[in-house]
């Protein structure tokens, strides 16, 4: 007798091939059949009749550390089947100095918490103890390293801060990590050399994944440098997020589809992934230029109050950034800017207006306004940036070298989520690529798709015995009605589950049954090579 076998579905077994018509058998925490008919019982039986039985979706771009603090169980990601988050944008949970450790809890915003941990996989092991729903795994974040040797300044690292960076991420590997990740356009990441980033992703190995120091008018040479980079340090490379910000680069896909194209057939392993919506969401600060945030948050709050510094800002607001991306200005100026978290309460009644709004509100100009906004809630202000070509999202999403990622927390329509709208994305990335995409728009096949979900980043990844439904691999495993799937949630209205998953496994334990979450949080710490 099996633990639990799954009958009469329509297998996508993660390796991009025709469906079949098979049982799934799961023994334990591993796959233990795939087959037509398995004549042994289950002690649980799953009717998968009309549903496709597929390997647990893997969230390439998330920010699900403060939700799964606050909330283990991932609402938002187990319902569109994701079972694997991975973390690490230019930030990662650790290495941290005392000093850093403490910036993080200042920082917090809705969801308060302590920061018990000092290296990247404590951190993560500190998620999977309190108890987790999903699996976790991470990059190292560039930007950590260098706040740990550098600080937020925008000078170079001595050579010996260098070699100490360049351990912390030889260290980090040792514990799991991916590889490193970056963050170009946010201080004072943004002020890493190219030869400073070769130097981080040679000692970590793996993959160097990242935010493009520029996504609009200097989108090409941004993914230049990331070729450059994957080259010189001899690792895989990934462009986190592909876009191209704003109405006058949209027509520059083409040059990064052959860039990209033309590396691979060089025998460089580069990907990408993205997230299926036209808006970007990060804070007001990438609608200033980096010099005012030198020195970190305080520091940028203190310029802000001087009215010099407030009528540079706003001028260069207004203008093409020269050495930095102006996102304000990609989305078309502040009608463009979605305001949707705050810390304060008396700024809470804002949320869900554009930037225009709230200056037409205050009789002030949108970048004085966006000055106030930043000063008044100390904080970068969460919003929603209206910079990418629907027509380019259909064509990306076809691309058998894209994966996907939400680049969003896991939250709940309850509690303390309630306080702050997130990006639709959070609850609608992959049901919307499912239903939206595949089902309705037909750009993509959806054995190609679910492969690009599951065995493709999983191999990237070097993640071992995840990603596919085969004997031996671990069960994660996710059964969905593919007619019905659908995203729910819009901009002014976030707060909403995506339908259509009915089953979902974790390390062979049942986390959604019939829809509903059973409370089971048994997910693990991942590794390369190391399971």
């Amino acid at each position: 007798m099996h633990d639990v076998v799954i009958r009469g579905g329509t297998v996508y077994d993660g390796e991009g091939g025709p469906p079949y018509a098979a049982d799934v058998a799961i023994d334990d925490d591993r796959i233990s059949a795939v087959m037509p008919g398995i004549r042994d019982r289950g002690r649980r039986e799953v009717d998968a009749a009309g549903l496709v039985v597929a390997p647990g979706f893997i969230n390439m771009l998330s920010w699900a550390i403060p939700s799964l603090i606050a909330d283990g169980r991932a609402q938002s990601d187990i319902r569109q089947g994701v079972t694997l988050e991975i973390f690490g944008e230019g930030s990662s949970m650790g290495p941290l100095t005392d000093q850093m450790r403490q910036d993080h809890i200042e920082r917090q915003t809705d969801i308060k918490y302590e920061v018990p941990w000092t290296t990247l996989r404590e951190g993560l092991e500190h998620l999977v103890h309190r108890g987790s729903s999903v699996n976790v795994a991470s990059f190292v974040g560039a930007t950590t390293l260098r706040v740990h040797e550098v600080g937020y300044d925008d000078r170079p690292p001595s050579p010996a801060e260098l070699e100490r960076m360049r351990q912390l991420a030889r260290d980090a590997t040792s514990e799991g990590a991916l590889g490193v990740g970056s963050a170009l356009i946010y201080t004072p990441g943004t002020f890493a050399s190219t030869d400073e980033l070769v130097a981080l992703a040679e000692a970590a190995g793996g993959t160097y994944i990242s935010h493009l120091r520029n996504e609009g008018d200097r989108l090409v040479e941004a993914v230049d440098e990331l070729i450059e980079i994957t080259r010189r340090a001899n690792v895989r490379g990934e462009i986190y997020h592909l876009k191209q910000a704003g109405r006058a680069n949209w027509s520059k896909l083409s040059a990064v589809i052959e860039r990209v194209e033309s590396a691979r057939n060089a025998g460089l392993d580069i990907t990408a992934d993205m997230y299926t919506y036209t808006a970007g969401a990060t804070g007001l600060n990438a609608s200033m230029p980096p010099w005012v945030q030198e020195g970190g948050f305080k520091a940028w709050l203190a310029r802000l109050r001087d009215p010099a510094v407030r009528e540079r800002v706003a001028r260069e607001m207004r203008a093409p950034g020269k050495e930095w991306e102006n996102l304000y200005l990609a989305a078309g100026g502040a009608q463009g800017v979605l305001l949707v978290s705050f810390r304060t309460e008396r700024l809470k009644p804002l949320t869900g207006n554009t930037l225009a709004e709230v200056a037409t509100l205050r009789s002030v100009s949108p970048e004085e306004a966006a000055i106030d906004l930043v000063v008044e809630d100390e904080s970068r202000v969460g919003a929603c940036y209206f910079v990418a070509s629907e027509d380019n999202l259909r064509r990306q999403v076809a691309l058998p070298w894209m994966t996907f990622g939400s680049d969003e927390g896991a939250p709940a329509p309850e509690g303390v989520f309630l306080k702050s709208n997130p990006h639709p994305r959070a609850y609608g990335t992959f049901a919307r690529l499912l239903g939206h995409y595949v089902r309705d728009e037909g750009l993509a096949s959806l054995e190609d798709v679910i492969r690009r979900l599951t065995s493709f980043p999983a191999e990237n990844l070097g993640l071992s015995r995840r990603g596919r439904l085969a004997r031996g691999y671990f069960a994660d495993v996710v059964a969905f009605d593919a007619s019905s799937t659908s995203e729910h949630a819009t901009y002014a209205d976030p707060h909403r589950y995506a339908t259509g998953m009915a089953h979902v496994f974790v390390n062979g334990e049942h986390v959604l049954r019939e829809g509903e979450h059973t409370g089971a949080r048994p997910g693990r710490v991942l590794s390369p090579h190391r399971e």
